[in-house]
């Protein structure tokens, strides 16, 4: 079985989410389907979108009621909505998280722990990974990149240090620039409480499936699909995805924020699954 995790504050997420008797819903973000069955139990029909073909497939096998699949970008989320019959609903959600299954299976390259390719692809069928980025961009790109999307204070010194090694040898393994990046620290004697290279990697995940990109493009796009009184719920798990959620909220005319600070994970949450540690719960409600 594949490890899919428990989700990342589910009971506050889909309590949020106000879920009523039969009535509409979009997960936007499927992952192991954690908020999706939560919805169910509670009575809801889910339209349920992810990118990731491994993730539809292992609620596929779960044979699931009321519940409908598709294996897509949540950027197109209004045209699915539309395809599907999922064109007026009650609340959608999206956990912009990376799933436990994703980061614990090496060969998908999203974690600096495992021996893997330089992958990082959340759709396996996009065109450019992470080691096309690290060997391919310039080193001023490569700086920009880590800075703007990992807001690394070391990104100039990171990317000179990327531009040297790849010149001896291309970059193809997580440990390969996971070494590269833990020796600019040292040299710089940087303590960090995260790994060293925690986020360089956040920066190239972002960029290689332009998360930040189709957020943007999905957001006003959720105002058109929900019904008066629909709940939008987003958990984001960096402060750039926050803060463009919290904006958005701010901005869009037909919505109000139902919680003004964000929810967070409890301790017991966290002790039990640390990587829901920068976790934050916005709800906005249509008007």
């Amino acid at each position: 079985m594949k490890n899919f995790h428990q989700s990342v504050l589910l009971k506050e997420a889909v309590d949020g989410l106000n879920v009523k008797q039969d009535r509409l819903y979009i997960d936007a973000t499927a992952g192991g389907g954690g908020h999706t069955e939560e919805i169910l139990k509670r009575g809801g029909k889910v339209l349920a979108i992810d990118r990731d073909s491994e993730a539809i497939d292992y609620l596929r096998e779960k044979r699931l009621e009321n519940l409908t699949l598709v294996n897509d970008n949540f950027s197109h989320i209004k045209s699915i909505a539309v395809k599907f019959g999922f064109e007026k609903v009650e609340g959608i959600i999206f956990d912009l998280g990376v799933s436990s299954h994703q980061l614990d299976e090496a060969k998908r390259g999203f974690s600096f722990q495992k021996e893997g390719p330089l992958d990082m692809r959340m759709d396996p069928a996009l065109p450019i990974t992470a080691s096309d980025l690290v060997n391919n961009f310039e080193k001023r790109r490569i700086h920009e990149i880590i800075k703007d999307f990992g807001q690394e204070k070391l990104s100039w010194p990171i990317a000179d240090a990327i531009s040297s090694a790849r010149q001896l040898k291309r970059i193809n393994s997580t440990s390969e620039l996971a070494q590269i990046v833990s020796e600019v620290y040292r040299k710089y004697r940087r303590k960090s409480k995260l790994h060293p290279a925690t986020k360089t990697f956040q920066a190239l995940r972002i960029v290689v499936n332009s998360e930040l990109l189709n957020l943007e493009e999905a957001l006003p796009q959720t105002v058109e699909i929900l019904k008066k009184g629909g709940r939008l719920v987003v958990i984001s798990f960096h402060s750039l995805e926050d803060a463009q959620v919290k904006r958005f909220f701010k901005q869009a005319a037909r919505l109000k924020t139902v919680n003004k600070t964000p929810i967070g994970p409890g301790a017991g949450e966290i002790q039990k699954n640390p990587r829901s540690r920068s976790a934050k719960l916005r709800i906005a409600e249509k008007i």
